[in-house]
């Protein structure tokens, strides 16, 4: 017997060795140059530590966010998915705890007609399994692991939620804008046709010329139609976020104050804060933890398995005899389960769980790769937006002013209607320009603050 103690003892220690122990251990670091090597990272306050409020100052565009929040279904589902994880984890630690269970049995049996005789017994049972070879403790580390990747991806719906209901209020104000300067474009075009006409009166035009204005008027119009419909299927998408039907939704402010009330400077933080900031990298960490995890249960599975169990109650029944009242009656068992040939499935299993553990790691690796990428992306658009706002800005200017030189020309004889017609449009063309570009820089900076992890609880 002691030899035997010996021997078991000895298996526990190598234990570790084993893989079936060992812990989790967390990532540290990250690919050198993850924003890119022309991106210069610091560790001062980053724009995705921000809370959302602070960053989105418009109060329509505030009201819509939390109502997004309180009723987007996708967010709410992400809410009851913790819920399983929570429940998952109570029950893999309650497995610790022995089961126990009431068995009352009672029979009637009589032979060759003789009377009947009547048994019963009412025991309670328990079972308890001893964990030595870490099978529950790496299953409850797994639904850890698990619990803790459905809040990370709570958090990641989260965070799309907001950049995505902000993506869309800024769609709207830019759509806004565009139809105004298409409007007045619209007016615009409508008295120059009406010029046009009276100077075909007076001999001084021609057909051809009223004919080329009123075409280009017309595709004017047919533009306001197009960006009305536009507004419309917009308002729609933010219905949708908002788990809302169709309506129209009041908008305040416009991009020039969006632009102005954001970060001037854009900090994003060294890249090893991703691995805390962002949710989806976390979560892809967490996956990974969860393998580790289920590649160790899957080694413990080669070990032998010992259940301790036992009943205690009261029962009539002794063997040939019935004892009238009943007798208390208690029984213990141990047992211990060593699997020898189980057809291979436990290699196999151990296998699968490498494999499923090697490509968590991969994801993992790509999930670093893609936030780099995508906030380097950010950070570039931003930039190129800010750099061509000021041309932009210059373009419109010298537009007005070849606009209205070709006007007083025409009106003096010395220029064509050709002339007047190129300068509108392209003045239109450039003002719209100008105008997405002031969305884009916004836009650029959303998605920054969504790539940084911004928007936590």
């Amino acid at each position: 017997m002691k030899k035997h103690f010996i021997t078991l003892c000895a298996a526990l220690l190598t234990l570790s060795s084993c893989g079936i122990y060992t812990k989790y251990k967390p990532a540290t670091t990250v690919p050198d140059n993850l924003f890119g090597t022309e991106v210069v990272a610091d560790d001062s306050t980053r724009l995705g530590a921000l809370p959302w409020q602070k960053l989105f100052t418009d109060p329509c565009l505030q009201q819509l966010i939390e109502k997004g929040l309180a009723q987007n279904t996708d967010y709410l589902a992400a809410g009851l998915r913790v819920e399983q994880a929570e429940a998952t984890l109570l029950s893999a630690k309650l497995s610790y705890l022995p089961q126990l269970a009431l068995a009352p049995q009672g029979t009637v049996s009589s032979f060759d007609t003789q009377k009947a005789t009547q048994t019963y017994s009412l025991p309670v049972t328990a079972s308890w399994q001893l964990d030595l070879f870490g099978g529950i403790r790496n299953a409850k580390q797994q639904s850890k692991a698990l619990l803790a990747q459905s809040q990370d991806y709570r958090q990641a719906v989260r965070s799309q939620l907001i950049s995505g209901i902000a993506n869309t209020y800024y769609t709207l104000l830019m759509l806004d804008e565009q139809l105004a300067i298409s409007q007045q474009s619209e007016q615009a075009w409508k008295e120059s046709v009406a010029s046009m006409k009276a100077l075909m009166k007076a001999g001084l035009s021609n057909e051809a010329a009223v004919s080329q204005m009123e075409g280009t008027y017309y595709q004017v119009q047919s533009s306001v139609l197009d960006l009305k419909d536009q507004i419309k299927q917009v308002e729609n998408s933010l219905a949708m976020l908002l788990a809302e039907t169709p309506r129209s939704y009041t908008r305040s402010g416009n991009l020039t104050d969006a632009i102005a009330s954001l970060p001037e400077e854009l900090s994003i933080g060294v890249p090893v804060q991703l691995l805390s900031a962002r949710p989806d990298v976390r979560s892809a960490e967490r996956a990974l933890e969860a393998a580790f995890y289920q590649t160790n249960a899957a080694r413990s599975a080669f070990y032998p398995n010992i259940t301790l169990s036992g009943s205690a109650g009261w029962t009539n029944s002794a063997g040939i005899y019935i004892i009238n009242p009943g007798k208390f009656v208690a029984s213990a068992v141990a047992s211990l389960t060593q699997p020898l040939f189980a057809q291979g499935k436990l290699v196999g299993q151990l296998k699968i769980a490498k494999a499923q553990q090697e490509q968590a790691a991969l994801s993992f690796q790509q999930a670093l790769l893609n936030a780099g990428t995508e906030v380097n992306n950010a950070l570039t658009a931003c930039q190129t937006s800010r750099e061509k706002s000021l041309l932009l800005e210059k373009q419109v200017s010298a537009l007005e002013t070849a606009l209205k030189s070709t006007t007083l020309l025409m009106e003096h004889g010395t220029t064509t209607y050709l002339e007047v017609l190129t300068a509108r449009q392209s003045l239109l063309s450039a003002q719209l320009s100008q105008v997405a570009n002031r969305f884009s820089e916004v836009q650029s900076i959303i998605t920054l603050y969504q790539a940084l992890g911004g928007g936590s609880e």
